[in-house]
């Protein structure tokens, strides 16, 4: 049984695409391995560094994603910020690390275009408190997207390099966790691209009907097909590929059908999958209501992840701390 480590931003709300992609991977990896799921909320300060409500952001990512599926029984869900040891880790790291690597990011490079008016220290550090969350728990694996990939490289190199400074072979190097067939990518409702909360394409689990058939009676078509058997255009496949996940598979070939033979009508399969995607999300997102109105409940989770998670960062940093030389008098 291998260690994954993933990082969860505190930032946004779960939508489709996040939950066919990432988080339904997370659910079967729970049964498999030893994982660590973590919410960012120390890396969500490089981009908010006055968070509005910084808790209350915390708390409705942590229910979304039980309401999702993840079992704090099978895995270790936590917040970054209850592991003090990750801090100090990242302290110990930086100490090895070089403004030159790190100014070369592509993260970093990206991110002072987007904010130049709040180029931080931790903005340009991001990478060593990434490698700090994943080798604190001496991660095998790191489930990452293609804007981290660079990112998770620093922490293989942050791990390289400790052990070579100290003649150590103690950090794991991580390896990037690829999903493959089975990663499941949802498009969003503007007729390209993915899914995702910047892009204002979304369908959230926690939207209210009236919202989602508004968002999806919007959503952007063609003008329909004009010859037998014609290629389907990218935005009706957008919606034919949504539909393929909340659909029952007669529905999706009625309107295949339809499409090939010159009959279908955009409005019937927009609110056709508009009412599969509220009859989809209904039960999350009533389950994500009753979480978050359960205090007991979330703060029962987030004590036994911390301390589930300290068990295993307190082991790690002890042994950091006696490998550089630290030692108590």
């Amino acid at each position: 049984m291998e260690t994954v480590v993933s990082g969860i931003r505190p930032t946004g709300n779960l939508h489709l695409g996040n939950y066919f992609g990432a988080v339904k991977n997370f659910i079967r990896m729970q049964q498999e391995q030893r994982c660590y799921f973590f919410i960012a909320d120390y890396h969500s300060l490089t981009t908010h560094p006055t968070p509005a409500d910084l808790h209350g952001s915390v708390k409705q990512v942590l229910a979304e994603y039980l309401a999702a599926g993840l079992d704090p029984e099978k895995s270790t869900l936590y917040i970054q910020s209850d592991l003090p040891e990750v801090a100090e880790l990242y302290l110990l790291l930086n100490m090895n690390a070089y403004i030159g690597e790190l100014e070369r990011t592509t993260s970093f490079k990206d991110k002072i275009r987007a904010q130049p008016d709040n180029v931080n220290a931790g903005l340009l550090t991001y990478p060593v408190l990434m490698a700090a969350d994943i080798i604190i728990h001496k991660a095998a694996k790191v489930p990452v997207g293609k804007d981290q990939e660079q990112n998770l490289e620093m922490a293989r190199h942050f791990a390289r390099r400790f052990n070579h400074m100290y003649k150590h072979e103690f950090f794991p190097e991580p390896a990037p966790f690829n999903f493959g067939q089975e990663l499941i990518k949802i498009p969003g409702l503007d007729g390209s691209g993915k899914m995702g909360k910047s892009e204002g394409n979304g369908i959230f689990l926690y939207e209210d009907a009236g919202s989602i058939r508004k968002k999806v009676m919007r959503a952007v078509t063609d003008s329909g097909p004009t010859a037998m058997d014609q290629v389907v255009s990218e935005p009706i496949q957008n919606l034919f590929t949504i539909m393929e996940q909340v659909s029952a598979p007669d529905t999706l070939q009625h309107f295949k059908d339809k499409y090939a033979s010159c009959e279908i009508r955009y409005g019937d399969l927009k609110k056709q999958l508009s009412e599969d995607i509220v009859n989809f999300t209904a039960p999350i997102r009533e389950r994500i209501i009753e979480i978050k109105s359960d205090e007991a409940y979330l703060s029962k989770v987030a004590r036994m992840g911390a301390e589930k998670a300290r068990e295993s960062a307190r082991v790690t940093l002890r042994e950091v701390r006696e490998i550089i030389g630290f030692r108590p008098f």
